[in-house]
């Protein structure tokens, strides 16, 4: 079997409340982003971002390398009088924007679980609909799942697609990933090939909480909705608090107010228990785990563990060096669109505590991978609606490639 996630965007309702605080939306009218050449200017760099308080969308600065700055509307002429003498772009000169481009969300009409679903964004109830139209589109080959709820009480919500046959009885990717496997399923005999050999499970959102946090109040919001004690701050990054390598130094937060917090304890958070026990009960049972695909965005990058250490690697490290590779030739074939490969770690940057390492390790998925999809740095984490379809295209491709070639 196969299981494939996107790692999206938990408050707990404790006793009685008189009142409800309602956070106020975040707006980011005037903010900049903009991609700083780092060159030998480290220390430079490192000491405007902390002037500043400024954050960054891809992790902290590396000397020769490129950092992605979110430069808040007041803070614009000191970083523009800072840098001057820098090699930058713009990748947002108005974030907000960019932001309210993507909100603009057209009307879903039930039952309509067809390509125009990938022309732009969609609220989290529509998602819902989506999959539970595609389910009932394809009832032969499709049933709709939930694994458990978020802290906020709402399900985490998945569709399991199979071939011809019984499910469940054969070893275990996106929203688009489902759709192509169901819709070509009759006419593909590459699709029913695959979909006779492994049974398919898609979480497109495993974090509902933060995700209906990001289209409310914060688009930028990474974390869940989880409260620390002794904090005013809110979440536990999902992704750094998995019950594996969870302390090791310098792969995450122990700031609650940090966007890489990996909470208080190992696994504390219940979208990442509810997770885990879903990949260990697969990987326990008849079937097994054969692959687990993590996706997030983003950065162009196809992935092997490890996240937590830059000089430990896997056991089969070159088999699947190999097929990360094959995987992001697929992926060019299509439209052009060059990803890199490598181990987490030396490639992006150190993650303790993640979902790839503990599935690798402790569920012992005989696979598991992680994906950072488009783009590299024109618009990073608000990517424009047109390039929703060929991102999907694209990954489907490299997908295709890799269930093809495993052993």
């Amino acid at each position: 079997m196969l299981v494939m996630k996107l790692q999206l965007l938990a408050p707990l309702v404790i006793g009685l409340v008189s009142a409800v605080v309602v956070p106020r939306k975040a707006n980011y009218d005037g903010y900049k982003v903009v991609r700083l050449e780092v060159g030998d200017n480290l220390s430079q760099v490192k000491n405007l971002i902390q002037e500043l308080s400024l954050s960054t969308w891809n992790g902290s600065p590396k000397a020769n390398s490129e950092v992605d700055v979110v430069v808040p509307a007041d803070q614009v002429a000191s970083f523009d009088s800072s840098t001057a003498d820098m090699d930058s772009s713009i990748m947002h000169q108005n974030l907000g924007a960019s932001i309210a481009k993507e909100t603009d969300y057209p009307p879903y009409a039930s039952g309509s679980a067809n390509s125009s679903w990938f022309n732009s964004y969609h609220p989290y109830a529509d998602h819902l609909s989506f999959l539970n139209d595609l389910s009932k589109s394809y009832p032969a080959n499709s049933e709709i799942i939930s694994i458990g709820s978020s802290l906020q009480g709402r399900p985490i919500t998945g569709i399991h697609f199979y071939g011809t046959g019984l499910k469940n009885t054969k070893p275990a990717v996106t929203e688009y990933f489902a759709y192509s496997f169901l819709s070509d399923f009759a006419s593909n005999t590459d699709i029913q090939n695959l979909l006779n050999k492994y049974d398919f499970y898609i979480f497109p959102i495993v974090n509902p909480d933060g995700f209906i946090y990001t289209q409310t109040s914060d688009r930028l919001w990474r974390k869940n909705r989880q409260p620390t004690s002794g904090s005013t701050c809110l979440g536990h990054d999902i992704n750094r608090n998995w019950n594996y390598q969870w302390a090791t130094p310098g792969g995450s937060s122990t700031d609650p107010c940090a966007p890489d917090f990996r909470g208080i304890s190992a696994a504390d958070a219940p979208e990442t228990v509810v997770l885990a026990n879903f990949v260990n009960k697969l990987a326990a049972s008849t079937q097994k785990l054969k692959l687990f695909i993590d996706y997030h965005s983003y950065s162009q990058l196809f992935m092997t563990p490890y996240g937590y250490s830059c000089s430990v690697v896997i056991a089969n490290n070159n088999e699947y060096q190999n097929l990360a590779r094959g995987v992001v030739a697929a992926i060019k074939a299509v439209y052009g669109t060059v990803f890199k490969t490598g181990p987490i770690c030396p490639t992006i940057y150190q993650v303790s505590g993640s979902s790839v390492d503990y599935v690798a390790d402790v569920t012992k998925a005989q696979y598991s991978f992680t994906s950072e999809l488009r783009d590299t740095g024109n618009y990073g984490f608000v990517l424009p609606a047109n390039q929703i379809l060929p991102s999907g295209v694209e990954a489907f491709a490299g997908l295709k490639y890799l269930l093809s070639n495993l052993r």
